[in-house]
């Protein structure tokens, strides 16, 4: 029955992915082979009111032809694709996320069987190197969704209740049984080379709150025994062990959000001791690790392109290739083949919608063409200046149709984080979508404190929130309108996260903006230490607690300067957002109430830190857009 329904389920995709939409290619993984790939794909429509329901679909690296897909649960939302290392086994995660239950999926021979079914969550199914064993990382009888940005659960009753735990768990005998350390969130592992055990990043406690105080263990299969390899200060991602056993390999560096990685490559014996950077001022951004048999590859961000390097044993490094493009996979950048040889990759630009890339490095191509037809509403480029002796860049997007002698208003999207940066997406939807359509140009700066440009750089707003980075946000707007016909007295601000928070201050120190939107912003530092549920990401930011260095988290905070604002702005955020906890935009819109400033403020019922559901998504959207017309006008 389960290679019949497989069968149907193939031809059944073969007809929905010729439906207008976006098509969606996520977790991408590639078979060790390098042959084939595998994603979970989805159609989605404009003005839908529901997520999609994707289907795990498996093509020829090739041509892109679909030799199959498989969709055996009609309830679940599949996940994290993975071959057994000699290719004969293709292991995928099905989750209910109403039920909070999963199942592990594996295909064998095009039929798929359910190995075992599990109350609680699964992800990352990783075989051992020799493909005799299958683990994952698991969450029993979870009360809310991994990660901090899903919707918190509701803080009623004993708020001390134990917390989640995450632990690396193994496939035998038809259950799940756990191995890591019961008081322990696993956030990333990898097996060891010789498939006894695994190193880990984990932390006692909180798994939403405690990644930026995570530890690197060694964890044994057979007992669970967990070793302290390193407990560096920098925040750690991919986690990687050498070939030879000897050495760990990760990503370090500051870092605001779990899994937003960048930094510099860090190694450190596997038999434990100190952290050492290998690449100090590199000048731009690791965000990926893959061993293979060719060596260490690592991805970076680099000023504005994305680059594979391979790295030497003398931790040289040579690039490869790059590409002004956003890259995805489903463990990385780039999936890779067994030897090496072959990459994959899910890419897109701001005028190319996402798409398969893949083949040997030098001459990766698109394998799929489900989107070639849709067409951009924008032009794009990149744009760089200099504010304070160093250099800076932004995205700047033009709308179609522009007339000679017209200037046009524009809208400034300030990116979440702070560590993080804007990256080529193709935008098809959503705010930046619609306010291109009615002829906004849209900039998109990464000040400092973004990826992109070095560790140093990433540093440079420590201790100086809404300084430095807002200075390099308005000479990006003074560049700007040097080389495109914008309007300066009809400029807006907007962003979520980080970007909420940088609206805030922006609209309470300058009055160069004629309208602002807050996304899930922070008004007050001080408070919003005490009300979120991840306070430990802000230590190494403002040098302490808040109880430590008030005088700091005091000085960075909006609402201390709200009698200087004048600025309309429309402020949203979720109900159940445990990162910016919906009391700070409650703070921010009474105060400017208070001034007299015409202000707006939706709180979205069940939403987590993003906005998820597509018609809140949508009311977002179409409440923006009213808010900057009715204050800039329109531009058309």
């Amino acid at each position: 029955m389960a290679g019949v329904v497989a069968a149907v389920a193939a031809a059944g995709w073969a007809a929905a992915s010729a439906v207008a939409g976006v098509h969606q290619y996520e977790r991408l993984a590639i078979s060790p082979a390098g042959d084939l790939v595998a994603a979970v794909e989805t159609v989605e429509l404009p003005g839908r009111t529901a997520e999609p329901h994707g289907t795990l679909v498996v093509r020829k690296v090739a041509d892109g032809a679909v030799l199959a897909a498989y969709d055996p649960c009609n309830s679940c939302t599949y996940a994290d694709p993975t071959w057994s290392p000699d290719g004969k086994i293709l292991t995928f995660i099905g989750a209910d996320r109403r039920t909070r239950t999963a199942q592990v999926l594996q295909v064998v021979d095009g039929k798929v069987m359910i190995p075992v079914a599990f109350p609680g969550l699964l992800a990352k199914p990783r075989w051992s190197p020799d493909g005799a064993v299958l683990a994952m990382l698991a969450t029993a009888h979870p009360s809310k969704e991994s990660g901090a940005t899903n919707p918190g659960a509701a803080r009623v009753g004993e708020i001390d209740a134990a917390p989640d735990e995450r632990r690396i768990a193994v496939l035998a005998s038809g259950a799940v049984r756990m191995v890591s350390p019961a008081d322990r969130f696993v956030y990333e592992y990898d097996w060891t080379p010789d498939g006894r055990g695994f190193v880990a990043t984990d932390a006692v406690g909180d798994g939403d709150n405690n990644w930026w105080v995570a530890k690197l263990e060694a964890i044994d299969l057979a007992t669970g025994a967990a070793r302290t390899i390193a407990a560096p200060k920098v925040q750690m991602g991919y986690p990687r062990v050498s070939p030879d056993g000897a050495t760990v390999v990760f990503i370090g560096g500051l870092m605001s959000d779990f899994p937003v990685i960048g930094g510099d490559l860090y190694a450190v014996p596997f038999s434990g001791g100190e952290a050492r950077d290998v690449t100090p001022g590199f000048k731009g951004s690791f965000n990926s690790l893959t061993w293979r048999r060719g060596g260490l590859y690592a991805t970076a961000l680099v000023g504005d392109r994305a680059t594979l390097f391979s790295v030497g044993k003398d931790w040289s490094f040579r690039p490869l290739w790059s590409d002004a493009a956003s890259l995805a996979a489903g463990d990385g950048r780039l999936a890779i083949s067994a030897d090496g040889t072959r990459f994959a990759t899910t890419r897109q630009t701001f005028t190319v919608a996402p798409q398969i890339a893949a083949g040997p490095i030098k001459a990766l191509k698109a394998i799929t063409h489900d989107n070639d037809a849709l067409v951009a509403n924008a032009e794009a480029r990149s744009v760089t200046w200099t504010r304070d002796g160093q250099s800076v860049q932004g995205w700047l997007l033009a709308p179609k149709g522009l007339e000679p002698g017209k200037t046009y208003p524009m809208a400034v999207q300030i990116h979440g984080g702070p560590s993080s940066a804007v990256e080529p997406r193709f935008t098809w939807e959503g705010t930046t979508h619609a306010l291109l359509d009615r002829g906004y140009f849209i900039f998109e700066p990464n000040p400092r404190g973004s990826y992109g440009q070095g560790e140093a750089f990433t540093r440079a707003n420590v201790e100086d929130f809404g300084g430095g980075d807002l200075r390099d946000v308005l000479a990006g707007v003074d560049a700007v309108e040097k080389i495109a016909p914008v309007d300066d007295r009809r400029l807006a601000v907007y962003g979520g996260s980080y970007g909420g928070y940088m609206t805030m201050w922006a609209v309470t120190h300058t009055d160069r903006f004629r309208a602002g939107a807050a996304g899930a912003g922070i008004a007050d530092w001080v408070s919003y230490y005490g009300q979120n549920g991840i306070d430990q990401w802000m230590v190494p930011f403002f040098g302490g607690t808040a109880y430590d260095n008030p005088a700091v988290y005091d000085r960075l905070s909006p609402i201390r300067y709200i009698k200087q604002a004048k600025t309309p702005t429309f402020i949203y955020v979720g109900e159940l957002d445990v990162e910016c906890p919906p009391a700070q935009s409650l703070e921010f819109w009474h105060g400017l109430k208070a001034m007299g400033v015409p202000t707006s403020l939706v709180i979205y019922p069940g939403e987590g830190h993003h906005i998820a559901k597509p018609t809140n998504q949508q009311d977002v959207d179409a409440r923006t857009l009213a808010w900057f017309e009715r204050y800039l006008g329109s531009a058309q």
